[in-house]
């Protein structure tokens, strides 16, 4: 989560880890924020809990936040699961400003716990590897490639098949928010975006981008969000 003074955290709940956010945090310490960059539960160093749900990780945020930024005003940025935990947590934690990144808000649920985890294990092994991420992601720089690479050793499978366990769960972004999406995006689609805004969301497109916009196009996604970064 993000400050918009130097007293005023900024939050960050990452889709996999903090460390993601390797390039975005200091651009938002440099606009005089204070950063909280979280691991959310499975991810990272944080505890695992074979039994999350959305709910739980939210509460985690909360918490969290609570701890490290009594009473004080902040800011709040997710992406993908990231954004949707954030979007559980937002009702308890009044961002004065949400933003969402390529994320519907929306979870499927149902899967079976056995095969979703092994599914995750598997691809867990294939993110493991910086030359296989960057022979993936071509837009990755050497560190984002090391960066993912040692998230996925971090990352419990248990933990985030568990979130997909439970009934489908939809959350709404309240009035004002903003949401930042790749151009094509397979996780938020035009039909979303127009629901979106038909609630008071403003949609943000970044041409061409990956999923993880910040890490394609990182130049276009500061500029796309001046209320943190400036400029524009």
């Amino acid at each position: 989560m993000s400050a918009k003074a130097p007293a005023r955290p900024s939050c960050s709940t990452a889709s996999w880890v903090r460390a993601s956010w390797w390039r975005v945090v200091p651009r938002l310490v440099d606009r005089g924020r204070r950063v909280i960059a979280l691991d959310l539960p499975g991810h990272g160093l944080s505890p695992r809990d074979p039994e999350l749900t959305i709910e739980r990780a939210a509460s985690a945020v909360v918490d969290t936040v609570r701890v490290l930024a009594p009473g004080g005003p902040v800011d709040a940025i997710g992406h993908s699961y990231g954004a949707t935990v954030l979007a559980a947590a937002a009702e308890q934690l009044r961002p004065d400003l949400a933003v969402y990144v390529d994320a519907a808000l929306v979870l499927a649920g149902g899967a079976d716990r056995h095969a979703l985890t092994a599914a995750y294990a598997q691809d867990r092994l294939l993110r493991m590897s910086p030359d296989g991420l960057r022979a993936t992601r071509p837009f990755s720089s050497e560190r984002d490639a090391e960066v993912e690479a040692r998230a996925a050793a971090r990352f419990d499978p248990a933990t985030s098949a568990s979130v997909s366990c439970g009934p489908d769960q939809a959350w709404e972004a309240v009035p004002g928010s903003i949401v930042i999406r790749a151009d094509p995006s397979a996780w938020v689609t035009d039909q979303d975006a127009r629901r979106f805004e038909q609630g008071g969301v403003e949609v943000r497109s970044v041409p061409g981008a990956a999923h993880t916009i910040w890490y394609s196009h990182f130049d276009e996604f500061t500029a796309s969000l001046p209320e943190m970064f400036g400029g524009r």
